[in-house]
């Protein structure tokens, strides 16, 4: 990629949120079991691989904080080394089949007075439809960036 894409792409993405510890450990977790789902074909294979997995992480539970950092940076290499090359996602998420199919038009242009109705929606909502919130990290800025080879949101 040349550096003025970059750079245009660079202004729509989205801060990441300082994680503690514990956060970090739950969002691996949770990535990882993403990412077996994507290999397991039968479910109970699934669920063999989930308790295996589990207990490798019950067994991280109780470490040192030089250790607890060198086991998150292992795992984060090995579950990007075994992510799956076309991983399964939702087809209303970024990459599906679905994903921005019928969006709804903005208020502004279907009330261009600012007019709006009482049962107007008041929340805002991300592309992948998740409420907008600031401490979440995903917070709707107007503009989104969303990377269809990665099939995430940025």
């Amino acid at each position: 990629m040349n550096e003025v894409f970059t750079s245009a792409g660079n202004q729509f993405r989205q801060k990441i949120p300082q994680l503690s510890r514990k956060t970090e450990v739950q969002r691996l977790y949770r990535k990882s079991l993403k990412v077996l789902s994507c290999w397991a074909i039968d479910r109970e294979i699934f669920l063999d691989e989930a308790d295996a997995l589990r207990q490798r992480f019950e067994d991280g539970k109780n470490v040192s904080e030089a250790k607890a950092i060198r086991l998150l940076k292992e795992a984060k290499t090995e579950l990007h080394k075994n992510s799956h090359p076309d991983p399964y996602c939702v087809p209303f998420m970024p990459g599906g089949s679905l994903f921005m199919r019928n969006p709804p038009p903005p208020l502004e242009v279907c009330f261009p007075d600012g007019n709006y109705p009482a049962d107007a929606p008041k929340v805002l909502f991300n592309p992948d439809m998740s409420i907008c919130k600031e401490e979440t990290g995903k917070n709707y800025n107007g503009t989104v960036l969303v990377d269809f080879t990665k099939k995430n949101m940025e």
